[in-house]
């Protein structure tokens, strides 16, 4: 539905007004909402993390690859190598805006964790490269 809208914003203001106005709605949007879900979720940042990225994971398993590398209590090390999502918004010719709606979530769902998780990706399937590259990090519970 947004493809449509986003279009005609282009039309109307040119790509890189549109696409900014677009960005910040959207970037917005997703921080305020995990916000709101972290709050909703009982006890430390890393909890409210893991309760987040636990239910995102039930809901896109099945259309993703994963390829574990580490998971322990230091970190959580893993490559997407197939992304049914990428492939959806690369067939609309909008890389862009599925980097917004479903990978820049990501880093959303991450700020619930405070200081104590952080996450690193360099790549993603969605702009391109072979593969997501997840690498979070934990801090030394005390």
């Amino acid at each position: 539905m947004l493809v449509p809208v986003v279009r005609s914003l282009r039309a109307e203001l040119g790509k890189e007004r549109a696409d900014a106005i677009v960005k910040h709605a959207l970037r917005d949007w997703s921080k305020a909402l995990f916000a709101a879900v972290a709050e909703s979720v009982e006890g430390s940042p890393r909890r409210k993390w893991a309760a987040m990225q636990t239910a995102l994971t039930e809901i896109t398993e099945r259309e993703v690859t994963v390829e574990m590398h580490r998971h322990d209590k230091e970190a959580l090390e893993f490559d997407v190598t197939h992304c049914r999502f990428a492939e959806f918004f690369r067939a609309l010719g909008e890389p862009e805006l599925g980097a917004l709606l479903v990978c820049a979530t990501d880093f959303d769902i991450v700020t619930a964790g405070g200081n104590e998780v952080s996450l690193t990706r360099d790549q993603t399937l969605m702009q391109g490269a072979p593969s997501c590259t997840f690498r979070y990090r934990f801090a030394p519970r005390p």
